[in-house]
């Protein structure tokens, strides 16, 4: 003989009230936190054919290129040698948006002004 049965229900329906208040409370606070975006920053190596190119011009046409999810940040002239000076410019990039492949071909369509570019560093942020 079980004196406790009746009471012991009512006490598995309350707590399994109060789990489920509990989940659909959490799942509200998740649905308002943001997603987390994998991000990356990348410093690019853009060379010129020689050194009569225009370098700012060389620069402006790199900058030119925009995508969602691109932020072009600071850049330097390097001397590589001979007179000679490339383009060194730091971006960030969403991971999911633009691809270093993308963004390479986009720059190199530049043929006047770009020889080639490579990655110097790249950095998941």
């Amino acid at each position: 003989m079980d004196f406790f049965s009746y009471y012991h229900d009512e006490e598995d329906e309350e707590a399994e009230r109060i789990k489920a208040e509990r989940v659909k409370e959490y799942a509200q606070r998740k649905s308002k936190k943001p997603a987390l975006i994998a991000k990356s920053s990348i410093l690019l190596d853009v060379k010129p054919w020689d050194d009569e190119t225009d370098m700012s011009k060389l620069e402006e046409c790199v900058r030119s290129v925009q995508m969602d999810g691109l932020l072009w940040g600071a850049s330097k002239l390097v001397p590589v040698g001979y007179g000679i000076k490339k383009l060194q410019i730091n971006c960030v990039v969403e991971d999911d948006k633009v691809g270093t492949d993308i963004l390479e071909e986009e720059i190199t369509k530049f043929e006047d002004y770009v020889q080639s570019v490579d990655i110097a560093a790249f950095n998941k942020i």
